[in-house]
Formats: C-alpha cells, sequence, structure tokens
C-alpha cells in the first residue's frame, strides 16, 4: 500500500521535517539551571509586572511560561508537561524569568508549613496526650 502524501505532508509540514528545536537552542546553550531550589513541585507566579514585560524580547517559551502563571500559579513540573520540555530545560527559562523579576517561587504551602515553622500547640497537645496515657 503506498503511503497517503497529503496526510503526511501535513503531518510534516512544508520543510520536510518536523517544527523541532532542539533544548540547547532554547537554553543559549546553557545545560544546567542557575537555581538550585527549583524543585518539581515548586509553585510559580507571575509578577505584576510580567504583564506588561511580556511583550519584550522574550523567547516563546519564556513567553508560554508567563502567560500560564498569569492565569493560575503551576508546579514546575506542571510547566515542563505545558511546554512539553524536559524538566531541566524548564528549569533554566524559569531562572531566567525569576532573574528578571517577571516570577515568583515559593514551595508549595504544605511543604512550607512543614519546613518554616512548628505548631507548637499541636505539639503541646501531643505531649499533653502521651502524659495522660
Amino acid at each position: 500500500m503506498s503511503p497517503n502524501w497529503e496526510e503526511l505532508e501535513e503531518t510534516v509540514g512544508d520543510d520536510g521535517a518536523e517544527s523541532m528545536v532542539r533544548p540547547y537552542t532554547i537554553t543559549r546553550g546553557r545545560t544546567a539551571p542557575e537555581r538550585d531550589d527549583l524543585t518539581l513541585i515548586t509553585v510559580l507566579t507571575a509578577l505584576p509586572r510580567a504583564a506588561e514585560q511580556a511583550g519584550r524580547r522574550l523567547q516563546p517559551e519564556h513567553r508560554a511560561i508567563l502567560a500560564r502563571c498569569t492565569r493560575q500559579p503551576a508546579a514546575v513540573a506542571e510547566l515542563a508537561a505545558d511546554l512539553d520540555l524536559p524538566v531541566s530545560v524548564t528549569k533554566i527559562l524559569l531562572g531566567d524569568l525569576i532573574a528578571q523579576g517577571l516570577l515568583a517561587a515559593r514551595a508549595p504551602i504544605a511543604v512550607a508549613r512543614a519546613s518554616g515553622g512548628v505548631d507548637l500547640g499541636l505539639l503541646n497537645a501531643v505531649r499533653e496526650g502521651l502524659r495522660r496515657l
């Protein structure tokens, strides 16, 4: 059976190759993020000035990240999936936007509470409960 060339042409595109940009092109040759505090569950939010700065010379991937984080805060893993890019490449792009003051990164609320402070009231209640035993 011969291939359907019209369908193949629509799938592949006019230039004869699928549209694929190599990760090193997107990151301008960088292979590792400058920040080591971005985990898969780090939540990113666009800062107020991001909307006005989004039009300046940003790569399409940077603009996509800002658009997504302006609508709703997103985790690193979600952004990587949305962009269909490796997490390491996504972290490099996120680092760029954080350094430019366009994104804010924070640990998820549950993690922040666990690492940021101890609920002394809860600990006292547990201690008192143990004493009663």
